[in-house]
């Protein structure tokens, strides 16, 4: 007997399967989805990879609907979330960051982000997480907001073009480029000719860089605005904004 138990009490016999439950369900969602897109999960083909009848499954979730919530909360959880004290260009960076490496790892996931009406424990989080730093920064309620709308939208952005673009690797890049500028008559579209051989073919062309860049324009144009850091009044009231002209 161990501590009034015997020895490997609890543990599976080979050849069993782990006991069904809301977790394990969703996480077969994400890995369905991971290989066939969010269309690709219907109750009964994750009822197949899970080796059991779709009825089942409703004694875990309560149809499709709630296991779209639980996978875009499963990618939520997957963003690093700022850290406490981090000034708000810094959380915002690094944020994105974490956010676009989980989107690349999860394709699907980008036109249900901010589809879903019962959003889960690790959405609220994130969010508030993710406003934390620019409230702290000296931006209102209404202006943090458009700021995450801003930052949000160049996200989701690039990673859709990063995943739409017809190659993965700087070889397949060369040869699309090589061929698109091949098809181009003699001295015609000077200005694409010219991009596409200086910068696109450009041994040094990095798409995290060219992530960073776009990302620090879109920092660099916004702003704080109010005063004090935190812009509250007494009572935790926001100050109003300051009149035009």
């Amino acid at each position: 007997m161990v501590n009034g138990r015997e020895r490997g009490a609890g543990r599976r016999a080979p050849g069993t399967r782990a006991a069904l439950d809301r977790e394990r369900v969703i996480a077969a969602a994400v890995g369905l989805a991971d290989e066939k897109g969010a269309a690709g999960v219907t109750m009964r083909a994750l009822a197949a990879r899970l080796g059991v009848e779709a009825m089942s499954l409703y004694h875990h979730v309560r149809g499709r609907g709630d296991i779209l919530d639980g996978m875009v909360d499963t990618v939520f959880g997957r963003i690093d979330l700022p850290p406490a004290g981090a000034d708000w260009q810094t959380a915002m960076r690094d944020r994105a960051g974490s956010a676009r490496a989980a989107l690349r790892r999860h394709p699907w996931a980008i036109g249900l982000m901010d589809s879903r009406g019962r959003p889960g424990p690790a959405t609220l989080r994130h969010h508030d997480a993710v406003l934390g730093p620019l409230r702290a920064g000296g931006f209102s309620p209404r202006a943090a907001a458009r700021a995450v709308s801003v930052i949000d939208s160049y996200l989701y952005g690039f990673v859709l073009q990063e995943l739409s673009l017809p190659f993965t690797d700087p070889g397949e890049l060369r040869d699309v480029a090589d061929g698109i500028l091949d098809g181009l008559p003699p001295d015609t579209h000077p200005h694409l000719t010219e991009v596409i051989a200086t910068h696109v073919l450009d041994p040094g062309y990095d798409p995290d860089e060219e992530f960073a860049h776009g990302l620090s324009l879109v920092l660099g144009a916004l702003r704080p605005d109010e005063a004090g850091g935190t812009g509250r009044r007494r009572g935790g009231r926001a100050a109003p904004a300051a009149p035009p002209g």
